[in-house]
């Protein structure tokens, strides 16, 4: 199981890794564009702010690679925001545009502070291979203080007084709100359904 993590100043690549590395992957960390179109899998890790992370990414000439990218594709935290058309982050940020609809910040109240950190609950609104072997109802860890637009791409979702979609799904790409590697066996499975994608 190769995968290829995308390594551009803006992502939480060594507990993917390590993560990836229990489940027996084969790990490669590349900033350089080249190496995409080569690669079974990719991984786009995420954390900070959405207007960041695209300057990388363009700067270092990934956006391109990213986007022409034919093979499995998952995003984690903020690389599932990256993969829509904009965010509201940063005074508004154009992104990959691989999933329609635009990320927006989380709703937050007296119960319910932003960010949205801790585990959450998993409620699954169809099947999709990302999720073989996950129960409704299982935990995962999240980190987050904007939100995807739930609509066709999503796969499964937590509830935050909101709906938060924690899984999305678009052709050959994936997304995760939440962070697998540290969601503990539920996490795990989901990263190696993920290894196990055809590629």
């Amino acid at each position: 199981m190769d995968v290829t993590l995308i390594g551009y100043g803006a992502g939480n690549i060594a507990s993917v890794r390590f993560a990836l590395e229990r489940l027996g992957a084969r790990v490669r960390i590349t900033d350089d564009p080249a190496d995409v179109p080569e690669a079974e899998r990719v991984i786009l890790p995420g954390v900070g702010a959405a207007g960041y992370a695209m300057k990388q990414l363009n700067a270092l000439g990934l956006t391109d690679a990213l986007r022409a990218f034919e093979r499995p594709l998952l995003g984690v935290c903020l690389g599932q925001q990256l993969l829509f058309e904009t965010s509201d982050e940063d005074g508004g940020a154009d992104m990959l545009g691989l999933i329609d609809g635009r990320v927006t910040p989380v709703i937050s109240g007296p119960s319910r502070p932003s960010p949205h950190m801790g585990w959450s609950r998993l409620h699954i609104r169809r099947d999709d291979p990302l999720m073989q072997g996950v129960e409704a109802g299982e935990w995962v860890y999240f980190v987050h203080s904007f939100v995807c637009p739930d609509g066709p791409a999503t796969v499964a979702y937590a509830d935050y007084g909101q709906t938060v979609p924690a899984v999305v799904n678009s052709g050959n790409r994936w997304g995760c709100q939440f962070h697998p590697e540290r969601s503990a066996k539920t996490g795990a499975r989901i990263l190696k359904n993920f290894l196990e994608l055809p590629a």
